[in-house]
């Protein structure tokens, strides 16, 4: 199988988005803001995801902002990455299911193949925004899924500091994701990351 054939001077986040609350916004709201913070965003969409994003008229638009492909099926062996080598990974916005399987590994799509590679290779940081609310918090494995996560390392944006949790449909109107507080988190994740020698 071939690597990247695209370079780029910018530091690149693969950024891999779930059909979860937000997604439809993500393009003015994540990723231009990382790339008027320096970054290069390259992106992966779950199916479900890249069937609401479609149907918005996003994924045009996020590879306009982008200059990459936003991927959604597995390369072909032996064809090269139409993205390049990435430096931090942030699933975002990441679904309570998304979010269960990433902690028991379980990668039945491109973007869950991509991330459960990743969180074992244990060298590109991980950054995970879990976009639920109160009652799949509750749900009897949820602690034990972050407890994982965070013990091999994934950056979690998570907690009442940064988004307090709701009962099902009762957010208050309006109610903006934590955006900056992701991109500081890869921010800091970059910074921050072991180094490769």
């Amino acid at each position: 199988m071939q690597g990247s054939s695209v370079n780029t001077s910018r530091p690149t986040l693969g950024l891999l988005i779930t059909a979860a609350g937000g997604a439809e916004r993500i393009r003015e709201k994540f990723v231009q803001p990382a790339i008027e913070a320096g970054w290069s965003v390259a992106i992966v969409a779950s199916p479900t995801a890249a069937t609401w994003l479609d149907n918005l008229g996003e994924v045009r638009r996020l590879e306009a902002a982008t200059g990459y492909e936003v991927r959604i099926q597995p390369r072909m062996p032996g064809e090269s990455s139409p993205h390049p080598p990435i430096d931090v990974y942030a699933v975002v916005p990441a679904s309570a299911n998304t979010v269960a399987k990433l902690a028991l590994g379980l990668a039945d799509n491109q973007l869950l193949t991509t991330a459960c590679e990743v969180i074992g290779g244990q060298v590109v940081p991980v950054v995970v925004f879990p976009r639920v609310n109160a009652a799949h918090a509750r749900q009897p494995m949820w602690d034990q899924h972050l407890v994982a996560l965070r013990k091999v390392g994934v950056h979690l944006v998570y907690g009442d500091d940064v988004w307090p949790l709701h009962e099902p449909r009762q957010a208050p109107p309006g109610k903006d994701l934590p955006w900056p507080a992701i991109l500081q988190t890869v921010n800091d994740a970059y910074v921050n990351r072991p180094d490769p020698s």
